[in-house]
């Protein structure tokens, strides 16, 4: 392509207040900003910036180029990240915080043994970008908007219900009133979503408390403060360790996990890494008989 070096220079003085400045960042002269901006707009036939004061502005034409070469480089800076990920075997993946911690970290190990990778882990939730921050995948809840249009591949339907420990459970056995609720701050409308679905209970009146994080509240309840509105991946280990039961059951919380994708190509490493997932979070449902609970007998 002719002048990329100028339209390299023009992208960095863009996001500038100063040719100055742009020759600062870019370790050249005032004096070579401007003659590679002048290049371009001799290329374009149009006028680039204008003079305000010390400072130089973008015009019109200016920022509909500036639209483009932020496209164009950050597509450039993705692939050397990729690259690099290819070169490394690493890859930069982003996951729900109670997720990584209750499912995918005991399980990560195996994968890298298997394939010899670095999966480097960030916890986070929501909205994410990709590429610009080095990640390649991230594993999300979708209960929020996208700000991006990813691939995005469903892993498992998320299936949620009431979980205690065994010895809170003996206490208060036939008691409905005296279960204390366990709320998060990050999933404030769960029990209200729970209880608005058929149930022999009636739980409006009873005590409550609220943490944080989702992480806290489910420890909570293994600890045997409380019930906590449990999604089965996160609390399967527990159920199967006997550090949990489900005594109500389970029902579809309307919500599934997902993975999203920067690109429709994916690198070897990404597609082996998203197969992987698929595979072991499709296993991540109740049985017929935990979706029935073990004794959802409990009278008020």
């Amino acid at each position: 392509m002719r002048h990329l070096r100028s339209f390299h220079i023009f992208h960095v003085a863009a996001s500038s207040s100063s040719y100055s400045e742009a020759a600062n960042k870019l370790n050249i002269t005032h004096g070579a900003v401007s003659k590679q901006i002048k290049v371009l707009e001799h290329y374009l036939s149009q006028p680039l910036f204008y003079k305000q004061g010390r400072h130089v502005v973008l015009t019109r034409a200016g920022e509909l180029l500036k639209t483009y070469t932020e496209q164009a480089f950050q597509t450039l800076e993705n692939g050397v990240s990729k690259l690099h990920q290819q070169k490394h075997q690493c890859l930069e993946v982003s996951c729900e915080p109670t997720l990584t911690m209750r499912w995918l970290m005991p399980r990560l190990s195996g994968f890298n043994e298997d394939c010899d990778a670095d999966i480097r882990l960030s916890t986070a939730g929501g909205p994410v970008t990709l590429g610009a921050t080095g990640l390649s995948i991230a594993i999300r809840r979708d209960d929020f908007e996208q700000l991006h249009n990813y691939p995005k591949f469903s892993l498992v339907e998320e299936w949620v219900g009431p979980v205690v420990s065994p010895d809170y459970w003996q206490q208060v056995r036939g008691n409905a009133g005296a279960i204390k609720l366990l709320h998060t701050q990050t999933r404030p409308k769960a029990w209200e979503h729970w209880l608005s679905k058929p149930s022999p209970l009636s739980l409006t009146q009873n005590p409550q408390q609220t943490f944080a994080h989702f992480y806290f509240c489910i420890q909570a309840a293994v600890d045997g403060l409380g019930a906590a509105l449990g999604p089965y991946p996160l609390i399967m280990d527990d159920l199967k360790r006997g550090n949990l039961i489900a005594p109500f059951g389970f029902i579809p919380s309307g919500h599934d996990y997902v993975l999203l994708r920067q690109d429709k190509m994916p690198t070897e490493l990404e597609q082996t890494f998203s197969s992987w997932l698929q595979e072991h979070m499709a296993q991540c449902v109740p049985t017929p008989a935990e979706i029935r609970g073990s004794d959802g007998t409990c009278s008020p």
